[in-house]
């Protein structure tokens, strides 16, 4: 693309040929009036007269022409672009400017409207998750401290029941930790989105840390008898940050134990295949659909809304940060009904 745009004008070769031979066909139309004026004896002044008529003819198609191409050819592509970049400036992302040719003939101009859309359109993307980013903030704050506030004023009825208070009490402490979670997950994400350096660490067993990350979830997967097992190879050593990767097996894990029902299934694997590493966390949960499985990675999605309170939708968002950090690739495979498996590869 590049190449083509370099090799394109606006003003091309053959235009500048069209405006010599112009001029010299001008320069032998005044020589043939000369000539023919001499030869038919014109009185002086009106020789002159006739020569500058000619010229002012000539200089006045010129102008015409000229004009004509510049303002087809910059001035309302260049007012297309001052009308959109005004509408732009002024939040309307609706915009798009035509190109001035077809694609076979494009040229730097054309190259320049298109990046201009392109970059229009990224802005709207932008916006578009900067407005949704904060209403789901606003949402998720609003929900827990409203919950919080409600039992707040409950506990201050008098006579109440001891263990009707220490229930409102319980309600209170775990929206408040979900509160926090939240706060916690927010920054987290803000923090690895803007850090650009990362420190190099030391080798250590990959295989370990994911069984130390099973064992912490223990009394989560023993209370609704899930069948958890482990197929971790030995020996697997890695140099990425550990309390990176802590973040996806923790949520891989969590999620699993969420989305699994009493009595069911899930598998923590790590194995080495063909010199990339993977791990991945199967569980025989609900499963997800197509048009689920395309956000899932996005913040504050939650495909599954009667799972909305155990979870504010930034734990997977998380994880896709780390795949980019980790130079890894981060997948998941679900059928509806029959469960999900997730992948972390590098």
């Amino acid at each position: 693309m590049k190449v083509e745009m370099t090799q394109r004008s606006l003003f091309p070769a053959t235009l500048y040929w069209a405006v010599l031979a112009m001029l010299l066909s001008t320069a032998g139309g005044n020589v043939a009036l000369i000539l023919f004026g001499l030869k038919s004896a014109w009185n002086a002044t009106f020789f002159v007269h006739i020569v500058i008529l000619y010229w002012l003819l000539v200089s006045a198609l010129i102008v015409f022409y000229l004009k004509r191409k510049i303002h087809k050819t910059y001035e309302l592509p260049l007012m297309e672009i001052s009308s959109a970049t005004e509408k732009v400036s002024c939040g309307n992302f609706a915009v798009s400017i035509p190109t001035v040719n077809p694609p076979e003939k494009y040229n730097y101009l054309d190259f320049l409207i298109l990046d201009l859309n392109k970059m229009v359109e990224e802005l709207s993307g932008i916006e578009t998750l900067r407005t949704d980013f904060i209403s789901n903030v606003s949402h998720e704050l609003k929900t827990p401290l409203a919950v919080m506030q409600n039992y707040a004023t409950l506990l201050q009825a008098p006579n109440l029941d001891e263990a009707v208070r220490l229930e409102y009490a319980k309600t209170v402490s775990r929206n408040c930790r979900r509160l926090t979670n939240l706060i916690t997950n927010i920054l987290k994400l803000n923090k690895l989105e803007n850090q650009q350096i990362y420190p190099t660490v030391p080798a250590y067993d990959l295989g370990e840390q994911l069984r130390e990350c099973v064992i912490a979830f223990e009394d989560l997967w023993s209370a609704k008898n899930i069948e958890l097992t482990a197929d971790i190879a030995d020996g697997i050593m890695v140099t990425r940050d550990s309390q990176l990767l802590s973040l996806v097996w923790n949520n891989f894990i969590s999620n699993a134990i969420k989305f699994t029902p009493e009595g069911g299934r899930i598998t923590v694997g790590l194995r080495r295949l063909d010199g990339v590493i993977q791990v991945s966390v199967r569980d025989s949960g609900c499963g997800m659909d197509e048009k689920t499985m395309s956000h899932v990675f996005d913040k504050f999605f939650q495909g599954d809304s009667s799972h909305a309170t155990m979870g504010n939708g930034l734990g997977l968002a998380l994880a896709s940060r780390v795949a980019e950090i980790c130079k890894g690739k981060i997948r998941v495979e679900s059928e509806l009904g029959k469960g999900s498996v997730f992948f972390f590869e590098f």
